[in-house]
């Protein structure tokens, strides 16, 4: 929904109806996870994917219908072998998907969504899917404020409340409640869609290496950060546009960062004089991966110089050194797809094994 948002605000301000197809729920080994989004604009002009491939036909035709009728619908595909032709998912998994018409009229704080999304303000947006409130009705939700209805107050206040609860932790789930919000009901179910700022990839150490893996990250969708205390290194014409290069000793200029749970950190500096002080600032504070470059020697005499600088083996053991998947990797781009394979797999709890030796479904509900 994020990549196709720039596309559906221009719509949306131009007073163009478009049919918007939102995956709300999936089951198995669906394609993609909730939150994913296709829509169809004007002249049938199509942005977005609800499942690879798979079911497109199919939910372009229901979003046509929908802009046509003014009315939201909710449709499941799932697998079937009864006709190779039938429309489902080849994967075996199931997704369900809600489809609704969104005009300046039915959904005005549309816009600023979009506008929030884009300047990396946190927004949820909840929306009726099944029950006896009116499907496709939308609240708006931000930390300090609100728009929109779901039809009953209490249903607004108590769909408000989880709203900002998920926005914390960035989540995006259906939720069930009463016609007035009772939370012991399931009679309306609501789909919360949270747009956290994206997280944070900070690289230490403006290598050739850094320049692959800061590239990678963007494209994974991070805020990249390239930090070195060398200005030779540190030139903003060795990286990509959307990344922010910083001239600044990394330990210093870490302690002075923001980082979270989905933070990525990972140093590339290998020179002990770098190394230690950021590493012995990065081990402490809240993040999601810590990676650092070097040899198995160099990481043996790193842990010596942080166990010297006082750490303890439950920071030291949050240290992924070297950093990396086993790929075989030489060049920096290899290497940073294999940094950026590590990555995903400890998202998502991956093995990092090839799929052909594993069991299971290939895309297991998230943790």
């Amino acid at each position: 929904m994020r990549e196709i948002l720039p596309a559906l605000a221009q719509w949306h301000a131009a007073g163009i109806p478009f049919g918007l197809a939102t995956v709300v729920a999936v089951s198995r080994s669906a394609p993609r996870g909730p939150g994913a989004a296709m829509a169809v604009g004007p002249d049938d002009e199509v942005v977005g994917s609800v499942s690879g491939g798979c079911v497109e036909g199919a939910v372009f035709e229901l979003a046509q219908e929908v802009v046509a009728s003014g009315e939201a619908r909710l449709a499941t595909f799932g697998y079937s072998d009864e006709d190779a032709f039938a429309v489902g998912l080849t994967c075996g998994g199931e997704i369900t998907l809600l489809v609704r018409p969104v005009t300046p009229g039915s959904d005005p704080a549309f816009g600023a969504v979009a506008a929030s999304v884009a300047g990396g303000e946190p927004v949820t947006v909840a929306t009726v899917a099944d029950g006896p409130a009116p499907r496709g009705a939308t609240l708006v939700v931000w930390p300090d404020r609100a728009a929109g209805t779901l039809g009953a107050n209490g249903l607004d206040v108590a769909v408000t409340a989880d709203a900002r609860g998920e926005l914390a932790l960035g989540a995006s789930v259906l939720r069930h409640y009463g016609p007035h919000g009772e939370r012991r009901e399931d009679a309306v179910t609501v789909f919360l869609q949270s747009f956290a700022p994206p997280p944070r990839m900070l690289v230490f150490g403006a290598i050739d290496y850094a320049a692959a893996v800061a590239r990678i990250g963007d494209f994974l969708g991070y805020r990249v950060t390239v930090c070195d205390a060398r200005p030779v290194f540190a030139t903003p014409k060795r990286f990509p546009a959307a990344v922010e290069v910083v001239v600044d000793w990394p330990h210093r200029y870490l302690a002075g960062a923001d980082t979270d749970d989905r933070t990525v950190i990972c140093v590339l500096t290998h020179d002990p004089k770098f190394d230690v002080p950021l590493l012995r600032e990065a081990l402490r504070r809240p993040a999601a991966y810590i990676g650092a470059m070097g040899s198995r020697k160099t990481h043996e005499e790193r842990l010596a110089r942080l166990k010297e600088a006082g750490l303890r083996q439950a920071e030291l053991s949050r240290l992924r050194s070297p950093l990396g998947l086993d790929l075989g990797a030489r060049t920096p781009e290899e290497v940073a797809v294999s940094v950026a394979a590590e990555i995903v797999a400890l998202r998502w709890g991956g093995s990092g094994a090839p799929l052909t030796t594993t069991a299971g479904a290939i895309h297991p509900p998230a943790a």
